[in-house]
């Protein structure tokens, strides 16, 4: 018997098991995939995702997880009409894969039993604890008192369990070799709607030119894509040598007020992107680990694992979270006619 597992060895699952093995509690972190294992994403750790890594798990980010270059100093957002605003912010550029294999074997350190290589199938809530179906080389079932499930947008348990599942953002990103007139230490954002359903951008990570586009119909990615670079070599002069390779992702699509799934109501509770917390451009990192933290710390705090009490206490935990991702939502709503109405 586990006082909890956790489904998911993200930034998510890792903050949440760090946590819970810190305070002394016996701790099962599965992950369906083999780590390290690859995430889409841009790898840009704003100051706050920092700060937040620095706090949870007790040490500096190590060198070996950066990408080249390892300095982000912020993010560009290019508006509908093309204007350019500028956001500096210190923070850092790295490989997810890297990163998210650091975070969990700095939780096994804690004392965290982790299993890669292992999805969750089905949870089954019982009166004093939660039966969880497990699959690695077979199938099998482990017994908790609560699950923390961080198993992100497209996760098994979220979909089986969590109520008001959002729509999907289909992503779509290239990485290149060849050269363009923007600074690699930047993340560029540009929000025309001729190039994007949702968004386009442009980073730079281990001397790859990264070319993306995002869109809520998966059947336009390849007309937006098209689009988009040949804006970019007409704006920036990109010149595109040879694509090395690509790959394909979905996250939430947010909607109006940006509503949560805290959980089940009771033995299940939802972190991260499984949650419906994500901030805009896919900016998902600092919000992940802080809510991640935050369930770990409403189930410890809570007398005797009482459910009310860990659901108060998760959802005052992560209302000042919620509170800044609907202010970023209102300000990209401002940027572009497409996102007018998270306003």
């Amino acid at each position: 018997m586990y006082d909890v597992i956790v489904i998911g060895a993200g930034p998510a699952g890792c903050s949440a098991a760090i946590k819970l093995a810190n305070d002394g509690f016996k701790v099962l972190m599965v992950e369906r995939l083999t780590m390290p294992r690859n995430k889409s994403c841009s790898g840009i750790l704003i100051k706050k995702s920092v700060d937040l890594i620095n706090t949870y798990f007790g040490e500096d980010i190590p060198e070996s997880v950066m990408s080249i270059p390892s300095e982000n100093k912020g993010m560009v957002f290019i508006s509908d009409n093309g204007k350019e605003s500028k956001y500096e912010q210190q923070g850092l550029s790295v490989r997810r894969s890297a990163l998210d294999f650091w975070l969990a074997s700095k939780a096994v350190e804690a004392g965290v039993e982790f299993r890669d290589g292992t999805a969750a199938i089905s949870c089954e809530e019982r009166e004093e604890d939660i039966k969880v179906k497990l699959s690695g080389e077979t199938e099998y079932t482990e017994k908790a008192k609560f699950v923390i499930s961080c198993d992100g947008n497209m996760g098994t348990i979220k979909h089986k369990l969590a109520s008001g599942v959002h729509g999907h953002i289909f992503t779509y990103q290239t990485f290149n070799r060849g050269e363009i007139d923007l600074d690699p230490h930047y993340f560029y954002s540009f929000l025309q709607p001729e190039l994007a359903g949702y968004n386009a951008w442009f980073n730079v990570k281990d001397d790859y030119l990264i070319f993306g586009v995002a869109s809520a119909h998966l059947g336009k990615i390849d007309h937006y894509y098209a689009k988009f670079i040949k804006h970019m070599k007409q704006h920036y002069n990109a010149r595109i040598d040879r694509q090395e390779s690509s790959e394909k992702w979905t996250m939430p699509q947010i909607s109006p007020g940006c509503p949560i799934s805290y959980g089940t109501k009771g033995r299940i509770i939802f972190a991260g992107e499984a949650a419906g917390f994500l901030n805009p451009m896919g900016e998902g990192i600092s919000s992940a680990l802080a809510c991640g933290y935050a369930a770990a710390d409403a189930i410890s705090k809570a007398s005797n694992f009482d459910l009310h009490q860990i659901y108060v206490n998760y959802k005052s935990g992560v209302a000042e979270l919620k509170a800044y991702m609907e202010r970023q939502w209102r300000l990209i709503s401002t940027q572009s006619a497409k996102f007018a109405y998270m306003k």
